[in-house]
Formats: structure tokens, C-alpha cells, sequence
């Protein structure tokens, strides 16, 4: 494109609308988990030279101990960006430690079942910062922890998880609403076996996330998705310059994030690629944009 171009339709509807990222890692060089004010501060100008207005950072699994001080950064950070007219910092997306028996890059060695007293102790400490939790079902007996997020207002995601469809419903019966990155750190949608994937397409209380980078997801089965329901999208993006997430170290090539034992660690994509990606299957651009930046914050608001 050249200065005489005539401004793209879509950039500039995402321009005019600005999207909302419920998952995203880090941004270029900066990993959230580590970034200092002046990391934070770049990360959010890149995000909205992508059309993002607004983002939950994203923390992945780590000692208990971590997410406190992860917490308290990010506090500080938000209150930057709104002084700044940067991008908002909507709170925590907190995608770990309670997960089941699909870690994807999550440590194995980290991963626990719900801690019901240090999560009360977190919500207590930072009241209104943890917007979204990613849990398994199987890591939460009872699904108390379910509860006690929605009653704090807090979304309620379920992934990493080899979870039943029975399973899947319970927790959506306790008050869970979105599935996180569909496909990709779950069960296999089987025919006799529908698994989380199933719940996540059939059940009306719960809304998807898709990574539209083209990697973690075929395009194919992106529009069987997309023709299914309204998903939401999300990046999962990683700071490859940075070249970690939280304590996990990670390799770029081939489109995406990578362990060095090959297994998939996040994607390189931004909202703005994510919604060209998804029109260029043939979805509705108008759909597109609603579901990356109209669906996103409604999932928060009826959370409370």
C-alpha cells in the first residue's frame, strides 16, 4: 500500500470500532509476567497501532506464589495506560495453575488441583483485577471454585482439560461461561465421545475462544466452528522477542510459538490479523468485528 491507496474498508472499520483481546500473553519483546512500567508501556502502544482498545493479560501456570506481584505490576500498569490513553487493561486472565490432563506448554510439574483458600485470599487481596479463570473441571471436585468465581464476578473458563461432556455441563451448570481456545488443549471432539470441544459448540451458556492464526486451528474447521456458534476471538499471543512465557521458554518458527520439544506455546497473531484472517474465510466482516470486540466485553459485563 502506498500513500495514495485508498484506506483499506476493514483496517479501518477496526480502526473505528477497536477490538478486545481476552488472551494475550505479551506483545513483541514483552512477556506480561515480566515486563517492567516501560515494557507495559510498549506493549500497549503496539497493541493499539493493531486497532486493540482494550486486553485482559494473560498469566500462565506458576508457583502460587508468582501471581500476587504479577498482580500488583499489572495494577500499576493499567493505571499508566488509562493516564497515557493507552489501550485499556480490563484485568487478569488467569489461565492456570488448576488444570487437567491437557497441559499443552503448561509446566506439568505446576499444574494442581483448585487451591480454594489461596484463590479466596487472591480475589481478597486485588478485588476486581482477576476478570477471567481458566480451569479444568477435574482439577475443581465439587466445582466449588466455579462457584466462588461467579460470585466474585469473575468468568469462569474451561480448558486444558480432558474433561466429559457431562463434565463440561456440570461446570456450566455452576456458572461457567467460555472454553478457552477451542481445540487446542482438550480432548478431541469424537463422534461417540464429544468431550469439551462438544459442550463448547452445543451448549448455549458457553462461548468458545478461537486462535484465528491459521496454526492452531485449520481453516476448516474454523468455518464449522464459526457456522456453529459466535466465538469469540482472542490471540493467545506470546512475546517471542522476549523469548518466554512466564517461566516458560519458547522458540518461534513456523507461524507460532513453539516448545523446543515442538509443542505449540501460543501464536504470533494480532486482533487485526485475527479478523482479516476469519473474512477471508468468508465470514461476515460485520460478525467478524462483533466478535472481536462487541462479544468479548459482553462476556465480562455478565459476569458482574
Amino acid at each position: 500500500m502506498t500513500a495514495s491507496d485508498p484506506p483499506d474498508p476493514l483496517d479501518r472499520a477496526v480502526d473505528d470500532r477497536g477490538l478486545v483481546d481476552l488472551q494475550v500473553n505479551g506483545v513483541g519483546d514483552v512477556d506480561f509476567a515480566s515486563a517492567d512500567p516501560a515494557g507495559w508501556a510498549r506493549a500497549g502502544a503496539a497493541q493499539a497501532a493493531q486497532g486493540v482498545r482494550a486486553y485482559c493479560p494473560t498469566f500462565v501456570t506458576a508457583p502460587l506464589g508468582h501471581y500476587a506481584p504479577w498482580l500488583e505490576r499489572m495494577a500499576a500498569a493499567a493505571d499508566a495506560a488509562r493516564a497515557a490513553g493507552l489501550p485499556e487493561i480490563l484485568g487478569a486472565h488467569l489461565e492456570g495453575p488448576f488444570l487437567g490432563d491437557a497441559p499443552g506448554a503448561h509446566p506439568v510439574e505446576l499444574i494442581r488441583p483448585v487451591d480454594l483458600p489461596w484463590l479466596e485470599d487472591l480475589l481478597d487481596e486485588f478485588p476486581g483485577l482477576v476478570r477471567i479463570v481458566t480451569l479444568a473441571p477435574e482439577a475443581d471436585p465439587g466445582l466449588e471454585a466455579v462457584r466462588l468465581l461467579r460470585e466474585r464476578g469473575v468468568v469462569v473458563a474451561l480448558g486444558h482439560s480432558r474433561c466429559t461432556y457431562e463434565q463440561a455441563l456440570a461446570a456450566a451448570d455452576a456458572g461457567a461461561t467460555l472454553v478457552t481456545h477451542l481445540f487446542n488443549g482438550m480432548g478431541p471432539l469424537h463422534h461417540r465421545d464429544p468431550g469439551l470441544p462438544g459442550a463448547a459448540l452445543d451448549d448455549d451458556r458457553l462461548t468458545p475462544g478461537l486462535i484465528a492464526d491459521l496454526v492452531h486451528v485449520h481453516p476448516v474447521v474454523l468455518r464449522i466452528a464459526l457456522a456453529r456458534k459466535d466465538c469469540v476471538l482472542v490471540t493467545d499471543a506470546v512475546a517471542t522477542g522476549a523469548g518466554a512465557v512466564g517461566e516458560v521458554a519458547i522458540v518461534e518458527h513456523d507461524g507460532a510459538a513453539y516448545l523446543a520439544d515442538g509443542t505449540l506455546a501460543g501464536s504470533l497473531l494480532t486482533m487485526r490479523r485475527a479478523v482479516r484472517n476469519v473474512v477471508d474465510l468468508g465470514v461476515d466482516p460485520d460478525l467478524v468485528l462483533d466478535l472481536a470486540s462487541t462479544l468479548p466485553l459482553e462476556i465480562l459485563a455478565a459476569a458482574g
